[in-house]
C-alpha cells in the first residue's frame, strides 16, 4: 500500500475519533467568583484531541487564522508529546498565544477545520492556550536571540495587544523600546477591558515580565499629550508607534444619560474586575450595583458586562437590551451561550429613548422603544427602525453603556498634519505598513481599525513592526 493510500486510511480513522474538547467550570460555581472559567486540557486529553487532526494539505485552519499560525504543525508536535515544541511554533507567529487561545472566536481557525463538516471540529483555540500556558508554567518561555543593538530608540504609546506586539518585534531586532501606558499597570485592553474570568492577570503579567527580560522598558502612569507631549517624544525617539486603541465610548445621546448609576462599559469592567490599587484614583470608590442591571449593546463587551454584573453582590438580574435581533448580534455565539448559562437575559429589537431618574438623581427606569428590522445598512446588518407608539418602561437600578468605541482625539489633535479617515480613526497609507501622514509615526490596532478582535489587531501590528524596522534601518 503506497503512502497516499495509507494517509487516506489514516484520515478516515481519525474522522471516527471522538472529540476531546476543553471544558468550563460549571456555571453555578463560576458565577460566584472571578477565576478563569476555562478548564484547560490535561496533557493526555490534549494529545488525544490533537490526534484527530487530518493535516489537510490546504491547511484551512491556518489560512483562516489572522496570524496564520502553523496549527497543523503544532498539533503534530503535540500529538507526538512535544508540548514545548508546539508552544514555540505558536510563538513564532503569535506574540500572545495564551490570550488568543482564550479570547479568539471559534469563527477563525475552529470553524475552518475540515472536521467541522461532520460536526466535530478540533478545539484548536484551546489547544493553543494549553500548550503555551503549560510551557510557561513548567519550563518557562525561553528568550529569543536578539540582534545587535542598532542605537535606534522607539516609543510605543499604549501597552495593549498591538503595542506589546510591536515592542517585542522591535526589541528582538536590536532597537531600544520604551512603552508608555497611561494606567498604573501594563497590558492595555488585556487588563483594563477583558474580565479576569476570561483571561487571568497572571498570564498578562507573565508576558510583561518576559518583555522586560527581553529589554523592553515600561513607563506606566504616563499619559502622552498630558504628562509628556508628542513634541518631547519626537526629540528623544527615532520612530513612534501609536497603539492607544479606541478609548472613547459611544453614548446614546438621550435624556438622562448623566444620571447616577449609569456607567460606561470600560469603567464598569475595571471597577468590577480589578483591585483598587490598579485603578485610576477616580475609579477606586467601591462599585455599587443594584438588583436590576440593564446592559445596552450587543457586542462582546456587552456580554462581558453582563457576566461581570452577575458576579457582583446584590445583583438579582442582568438583562441585555439590543436594538437588532440575535442574528445580527456581533457578540460570538460561545460568549452568548456562557452568558445564558450564567443567568443573563436578553431583550431583542429594543432601543432606549430616555433614562428616568428619582428625586435624588439616580437611575430608576429606562424607557425603551421597539424596533422593526428593514433592509441592511452599511454594516451589512438589517437596519433597525423605531415602531411608533411602542414605548415601554422598565425599572432599573444600574445601566451599563456598551454601545461601541471611537478614537479619543485628544492625542491625535496634538500631532500637526496627522490625518484621520472617514470613520474618525487614524488614517494609514496601508494597514500592512501602518504609515501615517506624519513620517516616522506609525499606527495599528483599534486606533486604525476601530474596536476589533485581538488577533487581527496583532497581525496588523506585526506587519507594521516590520515596516518600522525597515524605516529605522533606512534612517541609519
Amino acid at each position: 500500500m503506497d503512502a497516499t493510500n495509507q494517509k487516506a486510511i489514516d484520515r478516515k480513522a481519525r474522522m471516527q475519533l471522538s472529540p476531546v474538547p476543553a471544558t468550563y467550570r460549571p456555571a453555578e460555581i463560576r458565577i460566584h467568583d472571578f477565576e478563569e472559567a476555562l478548564i484547560l486540557h490535561t496533557p493526555a486529553a490534549a494529545r488525544a484531541e490533537a490526534a484527530r487532526c487530518l493535516h489537510c494539505p490546504t491547511a484551512p485552519c491556518q489560512a483562516a487564522c489572522p496570524l496564520h499560525n502553523d496549527i497543523g504543525g503544532a498539533l503534530a508536535l503535540l500529538e507526538a508529546g512535544d508540548i514545548n515544541g508546539a508552544a514555540q511554533l505558536y510563538r513564532e507567529t503569535n506574540p500572545q498565544p495564551e490570550a488568543c487561545g482564550r479570547l479568539c472566536p471559534q469563527s477563525f481557525c475552529q470553524d475552518a477545520c475540515t472536521l467541522n463538516k461532520v460536526g466535530k471540529p478540533i478545539d484548536t483555540r484551546h489547544l493553543e492556550a494549553f500548550v503555551t500556558t503549560y510551557q510557561r508554567r513548567t519550563t518557562g518561555v525561553p528568550l529569543p536571540e536578539i540582534a545587535p543593538a542598532t542605537g535606534k530608540k522607539v516609543a510605543v504609546v499604549g501597552s495593549g495587544p498591538a503595542g506589546l506586539a510591536v515592542a517585542e518585534y522591535l526589541a528582538r531586532k536590536g532597537h531600544q523600546v520604551v512603552v508608555y501606558e497611561r494606567h498604573s499597570h501594563p497590558g492595555g485592553l488585556l487588563v483594563y477591558g477583558i474580565p479576569k474570568f476570561k483571561l487571568s492577570l497572571e498570564s498578562v503579567e507573565a508576558k510583561v515580565h518576559w518583555l522586560k527580560e527581553l529589554g523592553v522598558h515600561f513607563e506606566c502612569g504616563v499619559t502622552i499629550g498630558k504628562d509628556i507631549s508628542m513634541a518631547q517624544l519626537w526629540e528623544e525617539y527615532n520612530a513612534l508607534f501609536l497603539g492607544i486603541g479606541s478609548q472613547e465610548h459611544t453614548l446614546p445621546g438621550i435624556p438622562g444619560e448623566t444620571l447616577e448609576g449609569i456607567h460606561k462599559a470600560t469603567e464598569f469592567l475595571c471597577r468590577g474586575n480589578l483591585p483598587a490599587a490598579m485603578l485610576p484614583p477616580e475609579w477606586r470608590e467601591p462599585l455599587t450595583v443594584g438588583a436590576r442591571v440593564h446592559v445596552l449593546g450587543g457586542g462582546n463587551t456587552a456580554i462581558d458586562c453582563l457576566r461581570t454584573a452577575l458576579r457582583l453582590p446584590g445583583v438579582q438580574e442582568a438583562t441585555c437590551y439590543y436594538r437588532r435581533s440575535k442574528a445580527e448580534m456581533p457578540a460570538g455565539e460561545d460568549e452568548y451561550q456562557h452568558a445564558i448559562e450564567e443567568g443573563a437575559a436578553f431583550e431583542w429589537q429594543v432601543c432606549p429613548t430616555a433614562f428616568v431618574g428619582d428625586a435624588e438623581g439616580k437611575i430608576c427606569a429606562v424607557v425603551y422603544q421597539r424596533m422593526s428590522l428593514c433592509e441592511p445598512d452599511e454594516s451589512g446588518r438589517c437596519r433597525p427602525v423605531p415602531i411608533s407608539g411602542s414605548e415601554f418602561t422598565v425599572e432599573a437600578d444600574t445601566v451599563i453603556l456598551a454601545l461601541g468605541y471611537r478614537l479619543d482625539h485628544t492625542l491625535a489633535s496634538q500631532v500637526p498634519g496627522l490625518a484621520l479617515n472617514s470613520r474618525g480613526m487614524i488614517a494609514v497609507t496601508d494597514r500592512s505598513t501602518g504609515e501615517t501622514s506624519v513620517p516616522g509615526l506609525f499606527a495599528a490596532g483599534d486606533v486604525v481599525r476601530g474596536a476589533d478582535l485581538l488577533s487581527p489587531a496583532m497581525a496588523d501590528a506585526l506587519s507594521v513592526a516590520a515596516a518600522m524596522d525597515a524605516y529605522l534601518q533606512r534612517e541609519a
